[in-house]
Order: structure tokens, then sequence, then C-alpha cells
């Protein structure tokens, strides 16, 4: 049997590539042949994956992803493999993983509190047309058998938008390994601090993403200045609009307690050096931010538009609010300026986030699989032969 994997720019440390890469390894061992199509081939650990590529010329994102989806469907067609799984949203597809959940609700999340103006040029733009009209039409496709989602948030959404039903909507979260994402990183707590200058006894509050809008990092400024003076705001990430964020913070008089870091090759330390983990994300589907910071046993801080959400609740692991809820925001987070208050709660983060082994994630990504390849297998013997 083959298994056709679709991803357009396939990196081996990509946050869709951890998430499969160790079940594919487990189907190569089962004797599973697996062709990976995608614009150019990777330095990836999976020597027994059959690259094929699809670099057609583009010109901008609306120009790349059409014209990716275009050779891409006459290769697998031309192949016919077995089972054809993307990352990308296109006609030719088994299953599809929602890694980036739906992008008509990320959307209307975006345009939430934006200008006539704003609102006009979103709605208007023909990428953003593109990949809406893509995503029904798959979502619609008789071909589709599966969707993978990384979040019953996700799950919900695709079911409220596009009437798939329940089966088709396996939820399996993102792997985080609680052995390099756990409390002994706090070996790195006083040596990050001295070098920001921040006292030992002071609460750090940790934001880690990139694309500060939609990781509401206005919001936990913001939320930041209504808290005592001892507590502080680390931000991990990039964003080309950096300067902003730090004259946000000058403006309304915080400066000297936000420190926006940049991306880092190794945010771990920056983990170990925090108390708590905030995240009033406008829209995330499953951060795995939220789940290392879980699994590093820190109390978690997000928004109903996070996947991480529900593990939040669902554990008693931290707090919940709207992402732009300022006051409730601030609310939360001086709870967890009390000591007892984050030990409690993360240690019930930690507890959750040790439950989503990369172990537990390739058996789910290995049976689902399984499942498919067999129904597949037996749609395409004879009766006779089944007999």
């Amino acid at each position: 049997m083959r298994l056709a994997i679709i991803r357009q720019r396939y990196t081996p440390y990509g946050g869709a590539e951890r998430f499969v890469e160790s079940a594919l390894e487990a189907l190569l061992e089962r004797g599973i042949a697996i062709s990976l199509y995608t614009r150019e081939w990777p330095q990836t650990r999976l020597q027994l994956i059959e690259p094929v590529l699809c670099n057609p010329f583009y010109i901008g994102r609306l120009w790349r992803d059409r014209s990716f989806a275009r050779s891409v469907c006459r290769a697998v067609t031309g192949k016919a493999p077995d089972l054809v799984q993307s990352h990308e949203r296109l006609l030719c597809c088994d299953v599809y993983r929602a890694g980036d959940g739906v992008h008509r609700v990320w959307l209307d999340e975006r345009l939430r509190d934006a200008s006539p103006f704003a609102r006009w040029q979103i709605e208007s733009n023909l990428y953003h047309r593109y990949v809406l009209d893509m995503e029904r039409r798959m979502f619609a496709s008789p071909l589709l058998r599966a969707v993978i989602c990384n979040s019953k948030m996700v799950k919900n959404e695709i079911r409220d938008h596009f009437g798939l039903a329940e089966e088709k909507l396996p939820v399996i979260y993102n792997a985080v390994d609680g052995d390099v994402f756990s409390p002994a990183l706090r070996l790195h707590r006083d040596a990050v601090r001295r070098k920001l200058g921040v006292s030992d006894d002071a609460t750090v509050f940790l934001l880690v993403g990139s694309g500060y809008a939609r990781k509401g990092v206005a919001t936990a400024i913001e939320a930041l200045s209504r808290l005592p003076s001892d507590t502080y705001l680390f931000v991990v990430g990039r964003d080309k609009s950096r300067r902003h964020y730090n004259r946000l913070a000058q403006q309304i008089g915080i400066a000297h307690r936000v420190f926006l870091v940049g991306a880092q090759d190794d945010p771990r330390p920056f983990f170990g050096a925090a108390d708590a983990f905030v995240l009033p994300t406008r829209y995330d589907p499953c951060p795995n931010a939220a789940l290392e910071a879980m699994a590093c046993g820190l109390p978690i801080v997000t928004s109903t538009k996070s996947g991480a959400a529900e593990l939040v609740i669902e554990h008693d692991a931290g707090f919940v609010c709207a992402a732009r809820d300022v006051d409730a925001l601030a609310r939360h987070m001086m709870t967890l300026t009390a000591r007892d208050a984050r030990e409690t709660l993360g240690a019930r983060a930690r507890e959750a986030a040790l439950k989503l082994t990369p172990a537990a994630m390739t058996l789910q990504m290995a049976l689902l699989y399984r499942d498919l390849l067999a129904a597949a297998y037996a749609a395409k013997t004879p009766r006779t032969a089944k007999a």
C-alpha cells in the first residue's frame, strides 16, 4: 500500500512535520510505502520516503498555492496512491489535516474590530477569496474521507460551517515531549532573569508566538499595565512591527516591564524563567507553545479562540477569557501572581500535557491510516476475492 503526503513546503522541524513524522516512521516500519509531494526535497531523517517534486513557477501567494494545487493533483492522479493526505487545501485528497483551522473563522475574528476600509481590503483580497472557495469545495468533495483536527474547537468549527459528519472528524492533538519541555528548565531561571534585570521574586508572564497582532500581544501589554509593578512580560517571537509594540508599552508607562526579545533559536530558557504563560490569541487551532508551557508546569491564561483552551478547562490548568477582554485577562493574571495558585494550576497543566506524548500521537495517526488504508484496499478488492 502507498500513502501520499502533500506539503507544499516541507520543513523537517516545522510544527506540521513534527506532528506526522513519527507516525510516518511507524508506517514505514509496517511496510507502508510513502511518497512526499512537495516543492523542494528537504533534509529529513526518513530516507525511505520517495520524493515527488511539484514546483511550478509562481509570483505571489495566490499563484503559489493555485499552481501547486494543480500540479500536485495532476501528479497524484498519474501515480494513483492508495491514500492521499494533504496539509494544503486542495481537491485531490482523501485526508486533510486542518492544522490552520478554518480560514473563514480566522477572517471573522480578524475583522471583528477592523475599520470599514480594512474590512473591504480583506474581503476583496483575491487570495482570501481563493482560500475560502477552495476550503468550501474541499470539505464538500466526495473524495474527502477524513479531516484530522488538532482540537475539538476546530472539529466543531468544521462541523458547524461545512456540515461534515462527526465520524469524519477525528481529533488528534499535537504532541509535546515532556522530557524536552519540563520543570527542569527552571535551571535557566536565574541566568535569563539576571540578563534582563528581573528579580527572582518578581512574577514573569511568558508569551511565545510570531505575528503579534494574531497572538494578542497588545492585549497582554495592556493587561500587564493593570498589575503591580513587580510583574513582567517576556514575548518570544518575530514580528515586523515590533517597534509599534515597544511604543505601546512606552505610552502606557511600562516599557521597563515588557521585554520583546524576538525570535529565539531555543526558547526553552524563557519557559524556565517564567512563572505563567499568557496567550490571548485571536485564533489559534492548537498552539504548540501553550502545550509546551503546560509541559513545563506553567499555568495558562489563553483565549476562547485557542484550541488549548479546552485542555485548560478540562484539566483546570489555568484560565480562559475572550481574546480582547483586557479586564478579564488582567484579573486572571493577577490571580497568578500568587505562588500557591501557580503551583496548583501548573501541576495540573503538567499532568495534562504528559498525556500528549509523541508515542500516543503516533499510535492515533497509525491507527487512523491503518483503518483508511484497509477501507481503500477493501474497496479495490473484487467481491469474489473477499468472499
